[in-house]
Formats: structure tokens, C-alpha cells, sequence
């Protein structure tokens, strides 16, 4: 088929007869890009390339057979070192689509090409190896065009994004001892600044001596942290606030905050009693120094019901501490079978099960209608851990599954929203937690809001 092309050149008219060009190669994709609708363009532009002899002029008229008009010189032909002509960004008419005029400008042989002018956000590949190559799915959002899972928290899609979070918002890890010097936690390890560290003296009367980083109170000292058999309070610790984008390791939720250690969990497991006191130091905390302490993260469970413990959930609850807990690893319903303590009844609590990256509930992770609340990613998921190497404990990184390690990403995501939104009470923040989850098929009817969680709208 032959097309006619009225061209002025020189305030000469003239008339050319010429065959109509094959689409460039590109055109297949950019076509298959737009047919995924979770890509963007700018509804009244184009980018265009023309063709190597192609002057302004000559380019200009091309344009104005469909309205449109050249808003920028991208690159220009007298740049350029392969011979082509103008690369132009074009404006369309309020009438015509981006399709319609890529089509009409595609079939122009003083085309070479025409496509999309693409909105970008900011890459969601971090520099932490564990995220850059794949392994750390829990963080990855549904968006993310270089990663094929799709079902982790959003966290890399919220960093993106910009949304970042706050070193003046407070995490408590009641768990096991928690790595004081892994280089992808020290920075966001709390460091009492009503205590002065190694004078022997309580210096801000709470009743704990040099309370550096917290408190032990499975040993009953100060000594948060005894080596590699803390590695479970070091890696839900990892999850919530590990550093992003710092070439090291892997990346948390929430990448900037406070975490404060409440270890009661040793080699043989931990009591209610240490429970409790490890509970309400971080309640006594908030109360006494007015720290914006947000939640605690409590990935464990086992024991039977304790009003003692629920007593203990309720004052942190009146001090406006959310209490987010792993809803057990037994494989059963929760709903018929309580799981201590996410199955206590208090508001401030958010019971979490776990997912695979493939978005099905992990086969071991305990579930209920009414008494789990969301899934969160909690299979094969790395995070930071001592590890001994020669001689010496050093920071590592290790991969472990539960709903232990799911329950973190969602300590991180209420860390991340009181970030973004100060001065959230924590009914706020659950709600805004639940209500912002991703409908799930195999949550529903399996948890309170069926669905699995995503902060990257918040």
C-alpha cells in the first residue's frame, strides 16, 4: 500500500509517493506493556523518533496532521551519532487517545518509532542483596515489575515511594534477647537516654539498673543480648527494622525507628511471670517518659489462659500499646482451639497467621474467623541472626518460617503507619492495618478481614 505525505520543505510544496514502513521492532512491547494495567503513561503525550533526514520543519507538519505539537527536544538529530533525527516529546489533542495516535504515527514513514511516555516510580530494587536478588519476597509489593512474587508486605513498594519511617517511633520486642551489634539493627536499637550506662544506678526509677537497651528478665540483668541462642528475638527484630538500602543484608518494614528488647524467652522457653513484667516495662515506659512507644512485637505462645497476662494486655491497651501476636504454628482453628496470647480478647491486640509467597495459608499456620485477624508473609523468611564465626559472635543471616516471622512484618507496618501519621492512636492504626489488607482467597473465611497485608497505601 502506498501512502501520500504533503510535506513543506524550503516554503516548497511537494507531493511524495512512498511505501509504508514496517512497525519497529519495539512495538510488540511497548503494546504488551500496555496491556498490563498496572503500568502508566501520560494521557495526552508521546515520545517520537523520527527518521534520519527528518528536519524540524518537515516534522512539524507530520505532527500537525493529527494536532499534535512537539513540546520538547529530547535529543536532538545535531546531537546524535547514529544518523537519526529528533527524538521529541509530543503533546496530543484534548480529542485523541495515546493509542490512536501511536498507531497514526507508527504507520508514517518519517516515523521511526512511537511510544508511551511511561510514568515511573522509583525502582523498588533496594540495594540490600537479600532484597536485590530475590529472597526477601515478604517485603516485595504487587506492583513490582521486576519480581515475580507478588503476595509480600508492599514494604519495598512503600520505601519507593517515599514513605518513610520516623527514628521517634518506638518498637518493643518481647521475645528472646535481641543482637545489639548486627549491622543491619545497631542503628535502630534504643539506647535509654534517662539512664546513665554503667554507673550501677537506677537512674530513672523504674526499678532496673543500667536498663541500657532494655531489659532481661529471664536472667533478671541487663544484658539483653547472650549470643547466638538469641537468634529468634534477633530475627523478628530484623523484620521490623532493619536498615534499607545500605548494601548490607536485608531490609525491615519500617528501616528507621527505636527497638526496645524485653527478653523473657531463654533456652528452655519463658514464664507467664516474665511475661508480664517483660509487658509492663514497656508500658511503665511509655507512661513514665511519654515515649511514643507504638506497639510490641510477641512472636511466641503456647501456654494456657492467664488473667494475669490478659491484665497485663489491657494496661497496655489504656496506654495506647498495640499488642501484635503470632497466631500459632499448631495447624488448627483458633476459633475452637485458643492460641495464647493473640487469642485474648482485648482490642489492642492483632492476631497474625502466615503465608507463602505464593499467597495459600503455610500449611502450618493456625487460623480463625473471628479471633485472626490477616496473613502476613511468614515462609522462608530472611533476616538477621548471630552466628558464631571464629570464635566470635558476629552478625548473619539466616531463613526460618512460622508465624513467628510473619507477626514482625506487621509490627513493622504499625511502626510504618504511626510514621506517616503522627500521633495515630492505636485503634486507628489496627484499623487502618486491616482495612487496607489485600482480599485473599485462601484468608477468607479464615480470618477477620480475609485478606493479607499491604502497606504500600498507607
Amino acid at each position: 500500500m502506498a501512502l501520500v505525505l504533503r510535506l513543506t520543505a524550503l516554503g516548497l510544496a511537494s507531493t511524495l509517493c512512498v511505501a509504508a514502513q514496517a512497525a519497529h521492532p519495539s512495538a510488540a512491547l511497548v503494546d504488551a506493556s500496555m496491556a498490563d494495567s498496572a503500568l502508566h503513561y501520560k494521557a495526552d503525550q508521546l515520545i517520537v523518533q523520527f527518521r534520519a533526514g527528518v528536519q524540524e520543519n518537515a516534522a512539524a507538519i507530520v505532527l500537525s496532521t493529527l494536532g499534535a505539537k512537539s513540546a520538547d527536544v529530547l535529543l536532538s538529530q545535531a546531537r546524535r551519532k547514529d544518523g537519526l533525527g529528533d527524538l521529541r516529546l509530543v503533546t496530543l489533542p484534548a480529542n485523541m487517545s495515546v493509542k490512536e495516535a501511536m498507531e497514526q504515527l507508527r504507520a508514517h514513514p518519517s516515523v521511526e518509532f512511537a511510544e508511551p511516555n511511561w510514568i515511573y516510580k522509583k525502582d523498588a530494587k533496594g540495594t540490600d542483596p537479600y532484597y536485590a536478588d530475590g529472597r526477601l519476597w515478604g517485603m516485595y509489593g504487587a506492583d513490582s515489575p521486576i519480581h515475580q512474587n507478588i503476595y509480600g508486605s508492599g514494604a519495598g513498594t512503600a520505601l519507593a515511594d517515599g514513605k518513610k519511617c520516623k527514628a521517634t517511633v518506638v518498637i518493643g520486642v518481647i521475645d528472646e534477647g535481641v543482637m545489639t551489634s548486627h549491622e543491619d539493627t545497631q542503628g535502630n536499637i534504643w539506647n535509654n537516654p534517662f539512664e546513665t550506662a554503667g554507673n550501677g544506678k537506677d537512674d530513672d526509677g523504674n526499678g532496673f539498673v543500667d536498663d541500657v537497651h532494655g531489659w532481661d528478665f529471664f536472667e533478671d540483668n541487663n544484658s539483653t543480648f547472650d549470643g547466638v541462642g538469641d537468634d529468634h528475638g534477633t530475627h523478628v527484630s530484623g523484620t521490623i527494622g532493619a536498615r534499607a538500602n545500605n548494601a548490607v543484608g536485608v531490609m525491615g518494614v519500617c528501616s528507621k525507628l527505636q527497638l526496645v528488647n524485653a527478653k523473657f524467652l531463654g533456652p528452655t522457653g519463658g514464664s507467664t511471670a516474665d511475661a508480664v513484667r517483660a509487658i509492663d516495662y514497656i508500658t511503665d515506659l511509655k507512661t513514665r517518659h511519654d515515649m511514643n512507644i507504638v506497639a510490641t512485637n510477641n512472636s511466641w505462645g503456647g501456654g494456657g489462659f492467664s488473667q494475669a497476662m490478659e491484665d497485663a494486655i489491657a494496661r497496655a491497651n489504656d496506654a495506647d500499646i498495640l499488642f501484635i501476636a503470632s497466631a500459632g504454628s499448631e495447624s488448627s482453628d483458633n476459633d475452637r482451639t485458643p492460641q495464647y496470647p493473640s487469642s485474648y480478647p482485648d482490642a489492642n491486640i492483632i492476631a497474625v497467621t502466615a503465608i507463602t509467597s505464593s499467597g495459600t495459608k503455610a500449611s502450618f499456620a493456625n487460623w480463625g474467623l473471628a479471633s485472626v485477624d490477616l496473613g502476613a508473609p511468614g515462609v522462608t523468611i530472611w533476616s538477621t541472626v548471630p552466628v558464631l564465626q571464629g570464635g566470635k559472635v558476629v552478625g548473619g543471616y539466616a531463613a526460618y518460617s512460622g508465624t513467628s516471622m510473619a507477626t514482625p512484618h506487621v509490627t513493622g507496618a504499625a511502626a510504618l503507619y504511626a510514621s506517616l501519621h503522627p500521633g495515630a492512636s492505636a485503634a486507628k492504626i489496627k484499623k487502618a492495618i486491616l482495612s487496607h489488607t489485600i482480599p485473599t482467597g485462601d484468608l477468607a473465611g479464615r480470618t477477620v478481614s480475609g485478606g493479607r497485608l499491604d502497606v504500600s497505601g498507607f
